[in-house]
């Protein structure tokens, strides 16, 4: 099924207020049809907010919003129909095999029996679960619930797929296999896919475009590279033992000087940060974590804000 429109989404002013807090603040957005969009931005920047209005779950406070040329003021139901949905929750039923899942919610699309087989088929292959498509969906790990609910999401063939925040509360070696795996999903389906997530590192793998977004606001948009290094990361500075152990967050570009080689203790630690989500070692200068080691003094930089208490957990 072809998206007929050039344009996926357009929002015009769009403007929600709950209780007279603005949560959503004369968005503006246009987003082309067949592209991968990510909407960026901490929790409670109101990502979510915008989904919800544009699937007409929400009434807006004022402005406008059309999703695939329909009017979502008039036209939500239509649009609801052809449009694929990953919320907070995976949605499904989980006495049922992954196959009864796909097939429950393909009966709901009113998919006709062959396409229905072919449809189920072909998902459970594409996300590596055909072999297991009899085992109940509850005995399945979180990743692989993911998996299975963005499939479901793509059971009718929709025209544009929203993804929120899909890889939360993964591990990140799920987390990094699921990105990889929604990555040749997408391409191999050739959907719009609106997605939501707090994880820069997230957005430049997965997306065409991104969309900044903090506090209502959208701040900036364009491709991954055009938008990495346009906002400072928050720095977490550590000192390991030898003293008050503190940790403080600052923003600011990183200070001059030259890397050393590190202590015996910050060598450790850095070793510890290998395995947390949005940090790596400040050896590999990447794009996700560039840090000057100084004896027992570590400085990284952040592609996710979230991830200081993990930072924590992992030097404790």
């Amino acid at each position: 099924m072809g998206v007929p429109h050039l344009d996926a989404i357009i929002t015009t002013d769009l403007t929600k207020c709950f209780q007279d807090v603005p949560a959503l603040g004369n968005l503006n957005l246009r987003i082309k049809a067949g592209t991968v969009f990510g909407f960026l931005g901490p929790n409670g920047a109101g990502k979510t907010t915008t989904i919800r209005l544009l699937l007409g779950l929400l009434q807006p406070s004022a402005g406008s919003a059309e999703v695939m040329g329909w009017s979502v003021a008039h036209d939500a139901r239509h649009i609801r129909e052809r449009v694929g949905v990953l919320l907070e929750h995976h949605g499904l039923y989980e006495r049922l095999s992954a196959y009864d899942n796909l097939a429950y919610f393909a009966d709901i699309y009113h998919l006709e029996a062959s396409v229905k087989e072919q449809r189920i088929k072909e998902l459970l292959g594409s996300i590596r679960c055909w072999e297991r498509r009899h085992e109940k969906a509850g005995s399945w790990s979180k990743g692989m619930k993911q998996k299975l609910a963005i499939a479901r999401a793509l059971i009718h063939d929709p025209e544009l797929v929203f993804l929120d925040e899909p890889t939360s509360g993964l591990d990140p070696a799920a987390a990094h296999q699921l990105r990889d795996e929604l990555v040749e999903l997408v391409k191999q389906a050739g959907k719009t896919i609106f997605i939501t997530t707090h994880n820069l590192e997230e957005a430049e793998k997965v997306c065409d475009q991104v969309g900044v977004i903090d506090r209502g606001q959208l701040l900036a948009t364009g491709s991954p590279s055009e938008l990495r290094g346009s906002f400072s990361r928050p720095k977490v500075i550590i000192t390991i033992g030898g003293g008050a152990g503190a940790a403080e967050v600052a923003d600011g570009p990183e200070v001059a000087g030259g890397a050393e080689k590190p202590s015996p203790l910050a060598a450790k630690a850095l070793a510890a940060l290998k395995h947390v989500s949005g940090v790596q070692p400040v050896a590999q200068q990447s794009v996700a974590t560039r840090g000057l080691v100084a004896e027992n003094r570590i400085s990284v930089e952040l592609s996710d804000p979230d991830s200081v208490p993990a930072i924590i957990r992992a030097l404790v």
